[in-house]
């Protein structure tokens, strides 16, 4: 089997994945698109065994790395899902309050790629924390197949509440100074923007290609933003110029970033959308911000 670069993929077959991640494609569909690319010694299997998260590999921070201190933590679900779960992660004996940060996941749970950002928010001098939307339901199952189809069978406002719940937890965690931001990926992206929507006293959002509030409720927002968003990403990118003119009629703070020729979820180092420049680039824009906003 043909080993696959990068540059033997056509944008097309990037459009298909983010079709099937966000559940716009069942896998028989998926898989059946595939096959009109699969040409030139690329089979279908290979196609698919690359374009699929590859965590073990992909890790930067060590689950037991031994700068931080890392430990799952329960809180209470607000809406009657019982108890939430997350990664609670800090740098090592640290001698004063801590800024936090709340990292959402995608749109199939905790996996090892978020544990991963909060990890490295960490080991930047905040006490970061990561919940499990799919706690309720067993976690996150250990795939993103049968992740996404899990978080699919939890109702979106109750998702939510359960997030602001985190917010809560974390701003008033002992280790913790009170100032809480929150950064997001896809599904997380929304719900950063959301928190800023309804928590008055978030201090800043960083939503990495997040779907956007309704224009109706950016009045609401009191919380400095940065949002990331993928130049070749048509799907999200499409609610942007709205957003964007009603947080300027509102008088809003915030900085937007279009990252040119890169793909939705560029900054997950674990799949081939990712782009290392745009990627770094981002990331270090937005621990730039956290240190000024939480600092």
């Amino acid at each position: 089997m043909k080993e696959i670069k990068k540059e033997d993929i056509n944008q097309e077959v990037f459009n298909l994945y983010d079709k099937y991640a966000h559940n716009k494609l069942d896998r028989r569909s998926f898989i059946e698109s595939l096959r009109a690319h699969a040409v030139g010694g690329i089979t279908v299997a290979g196609l698919l065994a690359y374009l699929l998260p590859k965590y073990a590999t992909a890790q930067k921070i060590r689950q037991n790395d031994p700068r931080l201190n890392s430990e799952y933590m329960e809180y209470d679900s607000p809406k009657g899902a019982g108890k939430m779960r997350g990664l609670l992660t800090r740098p090592i004996n640290s001698t004063k309050k801590l800024g936090g940060i709340i990292a959402v996941h995608e749109n199939r749970g905790l996996n090892p790629y978020i544990e991963d950002v909060a990890r490295r928010a960490a080991l930047e001098g905040f006490i970061a924390f990561a919940p499990d939307a799919l706690f309720p339901l067993g976690g996150y199952p250990g795939n993103d197949d049968e992740g996404r189809e899990l978080q699919q069978k939890r109702n979106r406002e109750e998702m939510l509440e359960d997030f602001f719940a985190a917010y809560e937890y974390l701003k008033t965690h002992n280790e913790c100074s009170g100032k809480v931001g929150v950064v997001g990926f896809c599904y997380g992206g929304s719900v950063a923007n959301a928190m800023a929507v309804h928590i008055p006293d978030l201090k800043g959002a960083v939503p990495f290609y997040g779907g956007q509030p309704d224009t109706k409720d950016v009045p609401k927002i009191n919380a400095p933003l940065m949002l990331h968003y993928a130049g070749l990403d048509t799907r999200v990118n499409e609610g942007w110029p709205a957003y964007e003119a009603a947080l300027k009629e509102n008088k809003k703070e915030y900085t937007a970033y279009m990252y040119p020729n890169v793909n939705h979820g560029f900054h997950n180092n674990t799949t081939p959308r990712y782009d290392e420049a745009a990627a770094n680039l981002a990331w270090q824009r937005t621990m730039d911000f956290f240190k000024k906003k939480l600092l």
